[in-house]
């Protein structure tokens, strides 16, 4: 029997279930990801380098507090995520904007890093399936793919974007068509675990593109709302759904125990 088909396994296991509010969830975190690291850098004036060594420092304070943890405690894991989110967005900007790295460069080795995680990950366990995240070593093989996830959606968004020229809505239109194109192959019954992360690869260039089509100046392509404003309302919804799916665990847990 599958061990995440059992009651306690469902208990342990540290990352969320798949659901319509997962999607969103991850979707606006990438949005806060691509504008959050340019409002702290530029609108708050701290610049490149702070804002970097800011990021980093609480993304390892926020994984070291989901590795404590015994069970998936929703604030924690998505703090988590969109933090993942940013620091994997400075990652790749890093190599873009301050080591001139291509991105028909970047995206290929971020790519090929993924691959590997994903062959390393495979090759210890057995399975890619996010059911089963019960150990830590199967927790640090998850959170590395996810970086690497966000890093690679990050090069391939701006590649597509940016360098090849398609811009902001029809970028959000193209990412959005192949998101679709993997929810129908799901569907008709290709490989979950696949499908999952292609999605989660996917999701990231197209929060990205959203992202820059609502805060980036009309002169630009964008709709003008500002990285201000965009990243403190996708925030303000990540928060709210969070909160939601607290009360949704407690409530379940609760029952439960009645």
């Amino acid at each position: 029997m599958d061990f995440a088909t059992t009651r306690a396994g469902i208990a342990l296991n540290k990352v969320p279930q798949v659901t319509l509010a997962f999607w969103a969830i991850k979707i606006m975190s990438t949005t806060v990801g691509e504008t959050g690291a340019d409002y702290l850098a530029v609108h708050v004036g701290l610049g490149t380098a702070v804002t970097d060594g800011i990021t980093l420092t609480l993304l390892v304070a926020a994984l070291t507090l989901q590795m404590r943890m015994s069970r998936y405690v929703p604030w924690i894991y998505w703090l988590s995520v969109v933090l993942v989110s940013v620091v994997g967005t400075q990652i790749t900007d890093a190599l873009t904007d301050g080591m001139g790295v291509s991105l028909y460069v970047s995206t290929p080795i971020f790519a090929a890093a993924l691959a590997a995680t994903f062959a390393a990950w495979y090759a210890a366990e057995r399975t890619l399936s996010i059911h089963t995240i019960v150990t830590a070593r199967r927790e640090l093989f998850y959170w590395t793919a996810i970086l690497f996830t966000f890093a690679l959606g990050t090069a391939a968004g701006d590649l597509a974007t940016e360098a090849v020229g398609l811009g902001f809505n029809m970028g959000v239109m193209v990412f959005g068509a192949m998101i679709a194109v993997v929810t129908t192959a799901y569907y008709l019954g290709a490989n979950a675990v696949l499908c999952f992360w292609l999605g989660y690869i996917l999701t990231r260039p197209l929060g990205a593109s959203l992202g820059d089509l609502l805060s980036q100046s009309r002169e630009y392509g964008g709709l003008g709302f500002g990285s201000v404003y965009t990243s403190l309302g996708f925030l303000t919804a990540i928060v709210a759904l969070v909160a939601f799916l607290t009360l949704h665990d407690r409530s379940v847990a609760a029952d439960e125990r009645a």
